[in-house]
């Protein structure tokens, strides 16, 4: 086929993302679309992918994508007259250790919650269902039957005839050779067989995508790994409507074929792909058989199913899959260039979800933006740092063998760190810091004892502000031993060995004064005659305040929707700091800089490296800092949400009263070549004080005890700040009009569709993480989305929303449950908890 001078779209990857992509904007009008292949369809990795196409997803946005799948991948042969291999066989998901069976046991109960239908099952039960499976030594299983598998390039074919039906174009031998760029967005490809300008590009191109994206300075941080699976010839008891089965804790999974049987799976420490650049002429090719490699899951698969030893092996294949340094697909706009997006990095799971990501991706390109909350799997949630060749080789050997690895609560990455840290890291470290990482941050999460650590806090004083309420006793927790105190505790599904040393860091920001480095807060400068102006459309607050005023404030979509919750500080008429979360620098900063209107004099600077930020809390908080500051910090002289500079030791800073644990304390913003000093300043004054170093695993747990939102976890594009109880960060009276007020007006006084609440435990003995299903006499309304230990209430305290009736009730102690591990734990459910909200 000619390629046309022009098209709408134009769409490179002719893989199941691609078509994918292709079929769902075709059913969405647009119509005239070019998707251009370098090979033949399905010639990348999808040719070659198993086929396995299962329903759960960590959240419910993501269920709901995959659940659309398997509903199209049902119907879309009757549509397109293609076949495509769908079997609704179902699948079995077994345990062989007592903690699996406690994961997958949550699993049913957010299957329940997402409305996927699952159950337990016994072992005798999972081997009536998949007999020729050895059962002697599981804990149980779980079965989903609305699970299935298809044949991955019969499924291609048939969404690209769908696609081709309703006008798309697709062209294959044509290899993109570059991006044509005008005034930063992205407006056509160059090839051999010529040019074609165009109004928006996808990149589709799998394992080609980010060496593609470098063409146009796009960062798809994504490597290739060498990914392995067996096809045996037949054997009896194996039939064409056999479950899949996956034995996680084996690292393998299962499917029929032809009467035989694909095993594959993910080994422990994967082997990435030495291959840089991948070749355009790698197609419908595979690497070499390394039976040492597949090893480990052949030894499994032996154990699992004694039928392998004597089955025939047809072929051990090696074909290379992409994988991500979270293990999350990407999707989206990116950050560099307007209208370039990309739908790529599926993680070996590309046939699973490759049906709703295409929809998801052509509601985004049509609708400007997507249609529900998709950080997870969000472009944006990558720093251009991510794309370096070596860190992502290395992080590739650990996150493929993730997949069906036991992944513990709080689990941290190990590969390609340290990498950001913050002026203190050393000092911290040495001080006994374990740290975690955050958008390549490495941030403490809490202080090992016995290493060098600070006093102890002293207790109550006189500090400045309301008193703290008495908390409750502690429970007495299994310790440690003093030696084992200078080790990491291991991850458990239980309480954690760090418990102890983390409420002694509750108890000095709540009794004394504690000080937590928050240097990997994003930070930006907005500045320009318009700055304001763009404030103003931006923000549901009011941002036309005094100088030195803080101002906490929603960023909305049109849906009324957070796209962010952030704080600024207002330092001239014309000059505002922006901060917000660590993970959100690229995403913040993109979705303020493109609302920049061309004519608007309002330049956006991220300045996150420049400054660091020390947040001193507790009731002796001020006093600490008149040891090293001669600046008045009373009550009258800097008020609580004002800012003011003042000299530190022999530093000169910026102070903001405020605290996000609730209580008194300020954030020191600190030009990051003095952190040092004023930290070791801090540190010798505040020892008679009682001063503590503090991490985020204390912050987190505060702060959701005090009911401050987290975006991310309560705040989302799909929460509006009636639902998340934040109308006091907006002023629909404002004389400003902003982004998400007509839907906030309508949506006033309507009933609500989910509302957060407080839950507290009511019993000290059960520890939860997050994610377990809230239970509403007896029913599923929805789950928990921060959880931490409270001192005040003596047990776990959390966040998280209600929907349906329970949505529009009044709770100030209503009696609910949430599922943890399989078992049923009483809690009760609060508007507004603690009652006396300081």
């Amino acid at each position: 086929m000619t390629l046309p001078s022009h098209a709408e779209i134009v769409i490179v990857g002719g893989g199941i993302a691609g078509c994918s992509t292709a079929y769902h904007l075709a059913k969405m009008g647009k119509t005239n679309v070019l998707l251009l292949e370098q090979g033949k369809l399905t010639s990348g990795t999808t040719w070659h992918a198993a086929g396995l196409v299962g329903q759960m997803r960590p959240n419910r946005n993501m269920t709901q994508m995959s659940k659309y799948g398997i509903e199209l991948y049902a119907s879309l042969e009757a549509e397109t007259g293609l076949a495509t291999g769908w079997k609704q066989c179902g699948s079995v998901n077994v345990a062989r250790t007592p903690e699996r069976m406690k994961v997958l046991r949550k699993q049913v109960a957010m299957a329940h919650s997402f409305g996927v239908e699952c159950h337990e099952i016994s072992p005798q039960e999972a081997g009536d269902k998949y007999p020729i499976m050895r059962t002697d030594d599981l804990q149980g299983a779980i079965w989903l039957p609305g699970d299935g598998k298809a044949n991955p390039a019969d499924l291609c074919m048939s969404l690209a005839k769908g696609a081709r039906n309703r006008g798309v174009k697709m062209v294959e031998g044509v290899e993109v050779t570059g991006v044509i760029v005008e005034r930063g967005r992205a407006v056509g490809v160059q090839t051999a067989q010529g040019e074609v300008r165009c109004e928006v590009l996808v990149n589709c191109a799998g394992q080609w995508a980010r060496q593609f994206g470098r063409l146009a300075g796009v960062n798809v941080p994504l490597y290739s790994a060498e990914h392995f699976y067996i096809v045996t010839g037949k054997i009896a008891g194996v039939h064409p409507m056999l479950p899949v089965m996956r034995d996680p804790d084996g690292y393998i999974y299962y499917k029929e074929e032809v009467g035989g049987l694909v095993m594959g799976g993910f080994e422990p420490q994967a082997k990435p792909w030495k291959m840089d650049t991948i070749p355009s002429t790698f197609q419908f090719e595979l690497l070499d058989e390394d039976w040492d490699q597949f090893e480990i899951l052949m030894t499994n698969a032996m154990h699992r199913t004694p039928c392998l030893e004597a089955a025939e092996i047809k072929m051990l294949l090696n074909g290379p899959e992409s994988f991500t340094p979270d293990g999350n697909f990407i999707l989206g706009e990116a950050p560099e260039l307007r209208n370039y997006f990309v739908c790529a990095g599926f993680n070996s799971a590309g046939i699973a979800n490759s049906g709703g990501a295409g929809r998801l991706m052509a509601e985004w390109i049509v609708g400007g933006e997507p249609s529900t909350d998709l950080w997870d799997v969000d472009i944006r949630r990558f720093g251009s740092f991510t794309g370096n060749r070596k860190a992502l080789a290395e992080r590739t050997g650990e996150t493929l063998g993730l997949h069906y690895a036991m992944r513990w609560p709080r689990q941290e990455l190990e590969t390609a760190r340290p990498l950001r840290t913050s002026p203190l890291y050393d000092i911290l470290a040495s001080k006994g810091a374990e740290f975690g990482s955050k958008n390549g941050w490495e941030r403490a999460n809490y202080f090992r004892p016995g290493v060098a650590s600070s006093p102890s806090p002293s207790g109550g004083g006189q500090g400045w502000g309301p008193a703290a309420p008495t908390a409750a006793p502690i429970p007495a927790f299994p310790q440690r031993g003093k030696e084992q105190h200078q080790e990491r505790p291991p991850y458990t599904l239980d309480a954690p060995g760090w418990l102890p040393w983390m409420i002694e860091e509750q108890k000095a920001t709540r009794e004394a004064v504690a000080l937590y480095d928050q240097t990997s807060f994003s930070k930006y400068l907005l500045q320009g005659r318009d700055a304001l102006a763009v404030l103003q459309r931006l923000c549901a607050n009011e941002m036309d305040v005094p100088i030195g005023k803080m101002v906490y404030t929603a960023l909305l979509n049109e849906r009324g929707g957070f796209e962010s919750d952030l704080t600024v500080m207002r330092q001239a008429a014309d000059r505002f700091m922006i901060i917000t979360g660590s993970a959100q620098t690229v995403r913040d900063y993109d979705w303020i800089s493109r609302h920049i209107g061309e004519a608007e004099h309002a330049v956006l600077t991220d300045v996150s490296a420049l400054y660091s930020v020390l947040s001193v809390m507790g009731p002796k908080a001020r006093e600490l800092l008149g040891r090293v500051s001669p600046d008045d910090l009373s009550p009258e002289a800097l008020k609580f949400s004002w800012t003011k500079e003042i000299d530190v030791g022999f530093a000169r800073v910026r102070a903001a009263r405020m605290s996000y644990v609730g209580g008194p304390g300020f954030e020191l913003y600190v030009p990051i070549e003095m952190a040092r000093h004023v930290y070791l300043a801090l540190m010798e004054a505040g020892q008679p004080l009682g001063l503590r170093d503090a991490g985020y695993y204390a912050l987190d747990a505060l702060r959701i005890e005090q009911g401050r939102r987290a975006w991310g976890a309560e705040l989302g594009p799909d929460e509006t700040p009636w639902e998340a109880g934040l109308a006091y960060a907006v002023k629909l009276d404002k004389p400003a009009a902003f982004m998400g007020k007509e839907a906030l007006r309508q949506a006033q006084g309507q009933p609500l569709r989910k509302k957060l609440v407080t839950l507290v435990f009511e019993t000290p003995d059960a520890f939860a993480w997050g994610g377990e299903a809230i239970l509403f006499k007896g029913e599923s309304v929805g789950e928990i989305s921060s959880v931490g230990w409270s001192p005040l209430a003596g047990a776990c305290v959390a966040l998280g929303y209600v929907r349906g009736d329970s949505a529009n009730q009044a709770h100030a102690g209503t009696p609910a449950q949430i599922e943890l591990w399989g078992e049923r734990v009483a809690v009760t459910l609060h508007d507004q908890w603690p009652p006396a909200r300081r």
